[in-house]
């Protein structure tokens, strides 16, 4: 079966995106997704989309994992498929689209994605750590001078530990620059590995600066290694809502491979 498909990233958080909508994607077979992912062997991603038709909104996305696996919600694969939409003419300059069974808002000026993100109201503040879900799972550790952390081993340590052992979490590594900037770097479940980049993860650590007090911003300039995202939000008594996570997404390459 030939397959056609398109190669997006989003500051460097690669996807490989498919128009499913006619439903001929064998999206059953975990080691055909895996092998696409493969950067030796495939095509190479940090995850594989799918955009499908949906009686809800404007279109549906369906994620995977670089492992073949169903994913949660990601954040730079939403603002990539918003911008593949858009090259299909499926969607202007807004949509609703539905993701692991709810809706997202986005919008696009230029090559810039801004998506809106889920509600957060719940925190958890340990003595060493923060935890919260963004869409997906996300253990954050504030650390200094964070390019010289080995981020697979250690994030794959936390991943894999309690209490998140065998389900697991992403694991993210962060900097304060100044007062509204911070660098980080994130472990990535599912890819099992370092990324350049994580939108989920972002607006996890844009919240959590938040809420220990290092930023007073509501609008926070998040440093990856793939380029720069911006996180913003409202905030009320520890709610955080009308969270928008925006960047760029680009158009790599279109593609044929055979599966």
């Amino acid at each position: 079966m030939k397959l056609i498909f398109y190669k997006y990233q989003g500051t460097g958080n690669d996807f490989i995106i498919i128009d499913n909508r006619e439903n001929k994607f064998p999206k059953e077979k975990n080691d055909v997704i895996n092998n696409l992912c493969n950067r030796k062997f495939g095509i190479g991603a940090d995850g594989l989309i799918l955009l499908e038709n949906s009686t809800k909104s404007d279109f549906k996305m369906i994620y995977f994992n670089a492992n073949g696996n169903l994913g949660s919600m990601c954040g730079n694969g939403g603002r990539c498929i918003v911008a593949f939409a858009h090259l299909l003419g499926i969607i202007k300059n807004k949509t609703t689209f539905e993701a692991n069974h709810k809706l997202y808002n986005a919008s696009i000026k230029e090559n810039l994605i801004s998506l809106v993100m889920n509600d957060v109201n719940q925190i958890e503040i340990h003595k060493n750590h923060l935890f919260l879900n963004t869409g997906s799972p996300h253990h954050i550790v504030f650390k200094n001078d964070i390019d010289n952390i080995d981020i697979k081993s250690k994030g794959r340590k936390i991943r894999y530990g309690s209490p998140y052992f065998e389900e697991g979490t992403n694991v993210n590594f962060v900097e304060q620059i100044n007062s509204n900037t911070f660098k980080v770097r994130t472990y990535e479940r599912g890819v099992e590995n370092e990324t350049l980049s994580c939108g989920t993860g972002v607006t996890a650590v844009a919240i959590a600066s938040h809420q220990l007090k290092k930023s007073k911003n509501n609008l926070i300039k998040l440093q990856t290694l793939g380029g720069d995202l911006e996180v913003s939000f409202d905030t009320e008594n520890n709610y955080y809502k009308n969270i928008v996570l925006k960047g760029e997404a680009t158009l790599v390459f279109k593609g044929e491979i055979n599966i």
